[in-house]
């Protein structure tokens, strides 16, 4: 019988995606491949299918709150990651709330703006209180290409952009960057890490052919596994990787009554 104390245990702050690919349910399925218990605090319900999201209404701010306190008084949570967070309010309240509640607990913040197929998720104004309020306490924040784009105003179109886009979001947001190339064409998916003045570089092969969503919430859920268990950012940031392209090379498809594939992500624990 499994020793339960022995379970690390981490929570996702996030939305529920109805198409179990992205959101909690990703942030879940990779949480258990991993060995990993995960709560979650439900910040907005999410119609969708990949590539197209139908409605979005957000939870209100006194329950997600409330969520996030009834679990924080009573498991032992190791590490924190945030997904789709909505509104300024919301990410307002997960920031007090981590303060508050949860204290030096590491915190993984995958800043969640547009959807794969380009759906905004972010209502105006929420990145100025993503800067302010909950990048600040953050261990590591994860934006992929377009995501930066947002925050620094710029377009990213290269690898020599990429490592300046980084460079910079660390120095302004003075903490760790990973910054994720996935969307850059080329044989391999790089992504690169910036803390304390290093940069770390993470490749591996292009999986091709494979048209899905929630790679991101997958690959920010692995880091904050390895982190749950005690491993270092970048050792986190290596399994997470590899992890992730198992479970886009390993892939799910259907066929949709139209016709057209639908993939979904394989989140096996084969794939840790």
């Amino acid at each position: 019988m499994t020793d339960e104390k022995s379970v690390p245990l981490a929570l996702s702050i996030a939305g529920s995606d109805s198409s179990a690919g992205a959101g909690i349910q990703a942030d879940l399925k990779t949480f258990s491949a991993l060995g990993v218990y995960g709560v979650t605090a439900v910040t907005c319900i999410v119609a969708e299918m990949p590539g197209k999201v139908s409605r979005l209404e957000p939870v209100s701010v006194e329950m997600v709150r409330a969520q996030i306190e009834v679990l924080a008084k009573n498991f032992p949570i190791n590490a924190i990651k945030t997904g789709l967070l909505c509104s300024s309010s919301i990410i307002s309240t997960v920031a007090r709330s981590i303060v508050d509640l949860a204290g030096k607990i590491p915190l993984v913040v995958d800043p969640v703006i547009t959807a794969t197929g380009g759906d905004p998720l972010l209502e105006s104004g929420a990145i100025e209180t993503y800067t302010k309020e909950l990048f600040p306490i953050a261990t590591l924040i994860t934006p992929n290409l377009d995501e930066a784009a947002q925050l620094l105003g710029e377009k990213i179109q290269n690898r020599e952009a990429m490592k300046r886009a980084g460079e910079e979001l660390a120095r302004k947001f003075k903490n760790a960057i990973l910054l994720k190339g996935g969307h850059l064409p080329g044989d391999e998916a790089v992504d690169l890490l910036f803390v304390g003045g290093k940069v770390t570089e993470f490749a591996a092969p292009f999986v091709r052919d494979v048209a899905t969503h929630g790679t991101g919430c997958s690959y920010s859920a692995a880091i904050t596994a390895g982190l749950a268990t005690g491993i270092s950012l970048e050792d986190s940031i290596g399994s997470a990787k590899k992890f992730v392209t198992a479970c886009i090379a390993n892939r799910f498809r259907w066929k949709s009554n139209t016709g057209e594939n639908i993939d979904a992500l394989s989140h096996s624990p084969k794939n840790g």
